[in-house]
């Protein structure tokens, strides 16, 4: 089966890198599916995951929002974080959407700048969520 080479990049350097049979994931205009021989792209991506499907498994990584490009043998998500599923540190995942979560109900009370907490709470979230799908 055809594949293209796929890399995963964050500022602090690779997250990922293989061939894939097919990338997903979600970017602000809606749901991104690319296989090999796509047309060249860039999209800004959400909170969310890219799944990588690869010889009938499919390897999850969680975003937090960044860009898609597409070219015609390579894809590359440039993030601001990811993480593979399995090296998500589930329990301070939880504080973070805690901490969140928390700072949220404190806004009424306080001047918290609610996008931000907001923000946090999705990205604890995602994280959570693509840990439970290793």
């Amino acid at each position: 089966m055809k594949t293209i080479k796929v890399n995963v990049v964050t500022p602090d350097g690779p997250v990922y890198e293989s061939d894939v049979e097919m990338v997903s994931t979600k970017a602000k205009s809606g749901e991104l599916g690319i296989l090999p021989g796509h047309i060249p792209l860039v999209a800004p991506l959400e909170i969310g995951s890219v799944r990588l499907k690869k010889g009938g498994n499919t390897e999850i990584i969680a975003v937090s929002g960044g860009f898609l490009e597409v070219r015609p043998d390579t894809v590359t998500v440039l993030a601001q974080a990811a993480e593979k599923a399995s090296d998500i540190d589930v329990e301070r995942a939880k504080r973070a959407k805690e901490r969140a979560e928390k700072r949220l109900r404190a806004q009424q009370q306080e001047n918290i700048d609610f996008k931000r907490a907001e923000l946090a709470l999705r990205r604890a979230i995602n994280r959570l969520a693509v840990s439970e799908k290793k």
